[in-house]
This record gives C-alpha cells, structure tokens and sequence, in this order.
C-alpha cells in the first residue's frame, strides 16, 4: 500500500522552497509507493504539458486536502500518513493552508537555516523522530547543538534543463558575470558590486547581470550594513532593488548593469548559458544554493565562498573558491566544531574574476567539471533518499 505523504509547503516555479516541492512532485508522480499532496496553496506553477498531465493526481489529492482543511481553520489537524513539516528557524511547524497546524501519523521537520539555534528550538528538533538539513554545514551545527536525529538531504537541479550547452551570443561584444539570489546581507550583493565596481573599471566591456528579485523585500536594506557602497536605492513602483540605479550611485554607469527580475525555473537555462562566470560569494547557505548548483550543471565557471552549505558543492577544481574566509560582522559565528557565516574578501573576488576573463581556456574546463560533479546532486536523488527517509520511519 502507497504511503501517504503530504508537504507542509507550496509547490511554486518561483522561489527555493517551491522549486524544491514541484520536483519532488514531478520525481514521486510515478511513484507506486508514495501519494504525494501538500497542504499549501499553490502559485506560480510553470511546467510543461506533459508535467501537467503528470501532476494531475498530485493536484486533485492536494485540493481535495486543502478543501478538507478548513474545517481546522486556525486550529490543528492530523492528515495520517507522513507529513513533511516545512519549519521555521524556533524549529516551529509553519502552518499551512487556512493557517492549520498540520501533523502527520510520522512527521519529519525540513529546514535550511543559517543562524543560531536557540535553547528551546533545540528541545522543539529533538522531538522529531527526524530532522531533515538541506547541507553538510546544517547538520553539523545541529549535531553541536546536541541533536543527532539529523539526516541531509541535499536539493537538486534537473539535467533535462540544467546542462552545458551554446550560447546565442546575444551579447557577443560583453563579458557577462551573473549573479543570482535574492537581495539580502546573507547572499552578499554588496560584495559583488563592489568588486564589480573594480573590475569593470579595468574592463568596460563587463556586464553584470543580476537576479536579485526578493519575495521579502523588507531584507534588502540589510545590504547596507557592511558600509561598503553607497545606500541601496529601492525602485517605488516594485519595492525591490533598483540594480542599475545602485551600479550608477557607485560610480559604475548604468549599462553595465541588466536586472532580470523574478525569472520561472524553467526560463533560468537559457539565460545561464548566456553567461561567461557566475559568481557568488554568499556568507552564509543553510542549502547549498540552488541557484549556484544550477550554474555549475550548466557548465558555468562559478566563483563561490568556501563556507558553510557552499562547501557541499566544492570539488577540487570544479571551481574557483573564495578561500580567504573571514567572520562575517553580523550573522551567526558557529557552535562547537562547525563555523559560522564567512565574509568573502573584494580583492580575492577580483583576481577571481580576472582569472577566468585572462584563461577562458581554464575557464571552460572547471566549468566543465562541475556540470560532471554536478550530476551526484539531480532531483531524482534528491527524491530518492527522502523517500527512504520516509519509508524507514513511516508506521506500520
């Protein structure tokens, strides 16, 4: 008999965790031991018709849940089964649709964090049969926290879309540096501008094109707290940041500069391939970083900083790593044995970025091993080990 298996999350084309739940639908749809829905509503879908046609069990199951749901209203509900409990950095189940607190006969916490866990949070993840970490970096922290009941599972990128390929050159006279995450302290855009700043002043031809789009807009003035540049500007009619208008009031004019936006999944390939290096010198990644996974699966060169989730994507030469780490100003320092937040140093993002504008023949062949390293991390196994997950502990 299928195991009843319900997200504690949307499924969405637009955002990490919405990502995360379509694939895992998309991977389980198949499935004969799973039947799969989620207890959140859902937008922002952007999938094919065959997906579609796939999905359609998934969906009919998660409306018929949701619609079931509103008699909890504000209240609790067990829905059977297991339940996979999106949670909060307290470690708290966030509730899902007509703000029901949902358990399940098993339920297993899922999080990604990047701060300090607090004395009551721990004793709220102790209480799970099990702890799901989305790196290396989160279980370790949690284990120096006391708690053992921790697996990682690493999110995925899917090869179908994600995969080296050429370029149309719409740019062909440019060099392209993307940077994509949203705009924030902890995903450091103000790192990339300043060093950009530097180096586009040797190199006019550079372009810095920027996905900074954040569903939490009220994080992005946190990018004013390293000092670095000048206050970031944000654009009234949106409330997000105005990219260009930040790169002209540092002194780099405003066509070095293109803004994307929010972008659906399925439309980030094509511009990847585009690009020349992506860079990413985050300070801290409770994940690994879809955003720089997917990069790397397109065959991208991809500067990255070599700390906390980051590191579970770090392979020899796969690479050009930000090595010289240091404590970030503001962010979580570390527990026990496992480090805290990294602040990537300007000067060492420059020389990374002039190594691969000076050897794009070395620059290929990293970029080339990533795409190779890359295909350890696909959905299909990130499917695959929480669903063993959920098998080992669902209840007779």
């Amino acid at each position: 008999m299928a195991e009843q298996v319900v997200l504690g999350w949307p499924i969405s084309s637009l955002h990490g965790w919405g990502v995360y739940g379509l694939n895992l639908a998309l991977q389980w749809a198949a499935d004969p031991d799973i039947e799969l829905s989620t207890a959140c509503e859902s937008v922002g879908i952007d999938i094919d018709q065959s997906q579609t046609r796939a999905l359609a069990p998934f969906i009919v199951r998660s409306v018929e849940l949701q619609n079931g749901l509103q008699k909890f209203a504000n209240g609790q509900a067990n829905v059977g089964g297991t339940f996979l409990a999106s949670l909060n950095e307290r470690f708290q189940l966030v509730p899902c649709m007509h703000n029901v607190t949902v358990l399940g006969h098993t339920t297993i916490g899922v999080i990604f964090f990047e701060n300090e866990v607090r004395p009551d949070a721990v004793e709220r993840a102790k209480l799970f049969p099990c702890i799901v970490t989305g790196s290396v970096w989160n279980e370790k922290v949690l284990r120096g926290y006391g708690i053992d009941n921790v697996r990682t599972v690493h999110q995925g990128f899917d090869p179908a879309q994600f995969h080296p390929g050429p370029k149309s050159n719409l740019f062909p006279d440019r060099f392209l540096i993307f940077s994509g995450g949203k705009a924030e302290y902890r995903k450091a855009q103000d790192l990339v501008l300043a060093a950009f700043k530097i180096f586009s002043a040797r190199h006019p031809e550079a372009l810095l094109v920027t996905a900074w789009y954040n569903h939490w807009p009220d994080g992005i003035r946190s990018l004013d707290w390293s000092g670095l540049l000048q206050p970031v500007p944000l654009n009234k009619a949106t409330n997000q940041i105005d990219a260009a208008g930040w790169a002209m009031a540092n002194g780099i004019p405003a066509d070095r500069v293109i803004d994307i936006g929010a972008v659906p999944n399925s439309k980030v390939p094509a511009i990847l391939r585009e690009m020349d290096v992506a860079l990413f010198p985050n300070r801290a990644e409770g994940g690994t970083n879809l955003v720089a996974m997917e990069a790397m699966a397109c065959g991208l060169p991809v500067i990255i900083s070599r700390n906390t989730g980051h590191i579970d994507l770090i392979d020899g030469d796969n690479c050009y790593p930000l090595e010289d780490q240091r404590p970030a100003a503001r962010g979580f320092a570390g527990v026990a044995d496992a480090s805290g937040w990294g602040e990537s140093q300007v000067d060492e993002i420059v020389a990374r970025l002039e190594q691969v504008f000076t050897d794009r023949t070395e620059a290929r062949q990293r970029g080339a091993r990533a795409a190779e390293t890359m295909m350890r991390m696909t959905w299909r196994e990130t499917a695959r080990k929480m669903k063993a997950i959920v098998m080992e502990l669902r209840k007779a």
